[in-house]
């Protein structure tokens, strides 16, 4: 991808095309190939698979087999297949026939995979991410970089779970290293962070993003590893989650700052392989803090004001039209096949392509 990402912007730059120093950044979702399904819908397909195995080489085994779970409870049918798995192994005489170790060790795959997923799909690396609280998709995302002149100089493939945010350092480290002088960077609230603004800073870039006060990491040394998802207006945890509900917390002209406070579904918690050190067993609510201001956040509120960021800010509209091309226009809404590297290459093809249609036009 970066490959030839780096010859088009070469040429671009060979060219005198790209004048400006200012980049735009967002990021654009792609379905997966695979639609998911949940959890509990695959437990219960395997689990039928796997006795109705059994009931063909013994019909009377089902009487040793625990009972099917009737409800739509995930952790009823988890118990049940969990039973169930114990039974077999139990018995070697049935699990080492292979037609009922095949379906078994399906059935095993499944549950482990529930330990971190509630989603299971072909595409095992697509992940659920969202584009509002209401609104989700499985998939991939792609962050992208635009100069002015509607040229593609950096991308990144990540899961659909991934922030946009904590993307911003490579894309700028990318889009340096293909020969970009960059003077400010252009984006949405994701990218207003306190780490993005810091780095910004050191370097002598303007950001040209509309401060939210819930991007604000605050001094929680876990602060990189919740991410705000802007479209969904909420945190996610570690593990993908997003947070169920939001509080506010204190008073205004006091002289703490206010906090928001993002509330996790306690359910998803307890069952959670990163628990340890994040959610205390028992507790019946899961929470993550953050300051609504900081030292660097007043600056940003104060360049928000100037006619420079105004103007510049008219620009972003650029870069949706950009992600509207390479969806509408090259495919790029849906991926062809399955996995990351899958869509790293389906996304460099479409990014090579979209950036020699603009040269070519400039030209």
């Amino acid at each position: 991808m970066n490959l030839l990402i780096n010859n088009t912007v070469s040429i671009a730059l060979e060219k005198g095309i790209i004048k400006s120093k200012s980049i735009i950044v967002d990021a654009t979702h792609t379905h997966s190939r695979s639609n998911p399904y949940t959890a509990l819908e695959v437990l219960k397909e395997r689990s039928k698979l796997l006795r109705k195995v059994i009931y063909q080489i013994d019909g009377e085994y089902r009487e040793n087999l625990p009972q099917n779970n009737e409800s739509n409870d995930l952790d009823q049918e988890l118990t049940c297949c969990k039973e169930l798995q114990r039974v077999l192994e139990q018995d070697q005489a049935i699990s080492e026939i292979p037609a009922v170790k095949e379906k078994l060790n399906l059935l095993k795959e499944t549950l482990e995979d529930t330990k971190e997923y509630y989603l299971v799909s072909k595409d095992d690396e697509a992940r659920l991410g969202y584009k509002s609280v209401d609104s989700s998709f499985f998939g991939y995302k792609t962050h992208l970089v635009m100069t002015g002149e509607r040229i593609i100089t950096a991308a990144v493939v990540t899961t659909g779970e991934k922030g946009d945010g904590p993307e911003l350092p490579r894309l700028l480290e990318i889009s340096q290293q293909n020969g970009m002088e960059v003077d400010t960077i252009i984006g949405d609230a994701a990218y207003s962070g306190k780490d993005n603004l810091q780095l910004a800073k050191e370097q002598n870039i303007d950001i040209v993003a509309k401060l939210n006060p819930a991007v604000s990491q605050g001094c929680r040394k876990e602060g990189n590893l919740f991410h705000y998802n802007k479209d969904a207006g909420m945190f996610v945890c570690p593990a993908g989650h997003l947070a169920i509900r939001k509080a506010r917390q204190g008073k205004k002209g006091q002289a703490t700052n206010q906090t928001e406070t993002y509330y996790f579904d306690v359910e998803k918690c307890k069952g959670c392989p990163l628990r340890e050190g994040c959610y205390k067993p028992g507790s019946k609510t899961k929470s993550y803090s953050v300051s609504i201001k900081s030292e660097r956040h007043k600056e940003q509120m104060a360049f928000q004001e100037s006619e420079y960021y105004r103007n510049k800010s008219k620009e972003r509209y650029k870069i949706e039209a950009k992600n509207s091309e390479l969806k509408n226009v090259h495919g790029y809404g849906r991926a062809d096949s399955y996995g990351i590297q899958n869509i790293q290459m389906q996304g460099a093809m479409a990014i090579f392509t979209v950036n020699l249609k603009r040269i070519l036009k400039l030209i």
